[in-house]
């Protein structure tokens, strides 16, 4: 018995209200663009400069004794954050102290790490720090550069690629999607303040390829059915190409979110961001595939150009379970 989580035969009417559809989906680029320059993005050790000092200690954690004891070394604003997570003992509790770069200085110099051990020493003996990360604003800026350079190439090349591979209406659909996934991501983390660095940036190109491959199977059917079905609208020919993938895009997203989902929960705080990135990047991309790239295509048009060879190689795994 196979486990279906959408019937074989779907006849979901998905443009009916295509122009509510973009216009929701701009609502929220929109709001998510706004969050991110208004509200600003929780930039972590690797795009800020300065140092995180991670503690473990055998008695719970206490942020404002934390803070009271280094507020006397006079080194600015202090970030110190309890770390929970269901893999740690009983009588393990674990704090991130965040100190940014002081003024002058490429990144916070021995004495001052030195300093603040001894202090949170003061207020827990049997504490310890089992990790110590430091970078410079100099290079934190270079990799701030780096990365939106990456993301804006990443968009690019799939610009390229589905233009030789479809046809320009199809390649501006699919990265209006990628864009659409990109940014709305990045606005949930805005409005959230969750730590913002090089992981995250991966999650994002992650996102893009992902998102991609399943534009990628909706256009194939669509490109197949448009030449089986020369007298359909364009609106029912897209209607039809996603109702038959439709099966397997949610059979592909569900394993997918099943498998993060654990990470999520079991895999500790040193990965959490990046998987929860990646949910938010299944879950939109999913409804990109669907509702944005597909309406885009409609809004564009189609030139149905009949005069090329009917390639449907590719498209025979398309309504495949997976």
């Amino acid at each position: 018995m196979r486990l279906r989580l959408v019937p074989q035969n779907t006849s979901f009417d998905f443009f009916h209200r295509w122009k509510f559809w973009i216009g929701l989906s701009s609502l929220m680029m929109v709001l998510s663009l706004v969050a991110a320059l208004v509200l600003g993005l929780n930039f972590g050790i690797d795009f800020r400069g300065g140092t995180t000092i991670r503690t473990d200690s055998p008695t719970p954690v206490n942020v404002a004794v934390y803070r009271q004891a280094i507020e006397p070394l006079g080194l600015g604003d202090i970030s110190i954050a309890e770390v929970n997570d269901p893999t740690f003992r009983d009588d393990q509790f674990v704090a991130q102290v965040r100190i940014q770069s002081q003024d002058g200085e490429e990144a916070v110099s021995e004495e001052v790490i030195t300093s603040v051990q001894n202090v949170l020493r003061g207020v827990a003996p049997d504490i310890s720090f089992p990790a110590i990360e430091s970078i410079g604003p100099k290079v934190s800026g270079e990799l701030i550069q780096s990365a939106i350079l990456a993301v804006i190439a990443a968009l690019f090349v799939v610009l390229i690629y589905i233009w030789l591979r479809f046809e320009w209406q199809f390649a501006v659909g699919a990265v209006a999607a990628l864009f659409h996934d990109v940014l709305i991501t990045i606005g949930v983390f805005a409005v959230l303040q969750i730590k913002f660095d090089l992981a995250i940036i991966a999650a994002l190109l992650t996102i893009v390829g992902y998102s991609l491959n399943d534009t990628v199977v909706v256009f194939d059917r669509v490109r197949e059915n448009l030449r089986k079905y020369k007298k359909k609208a364009l609106s029912e020919v897209l209607n039809l190409s996603i109702n038959e993938t439709l099966s397997r895009t949610f059979m592909t997203s569900v394993t997918t979110l099943i498998a993060l989902i654990s990470l999520f929960v079991l895999g500790g705080d040193v990965i959490r961001g990046f998987v929860f990135a990646m949910i938010l990047g299944v879950i939109f991309g999913t409804y990109s595939s669907i509702f944005v790239a597909t309406a885009t295509l409609l809004w564009l048009g189609v030139k149905r150009d009949w005069s090329k060879p009917d390639n449907t190689e590719g498209n025979q795994f398309a309504n495949i379970d997976a």
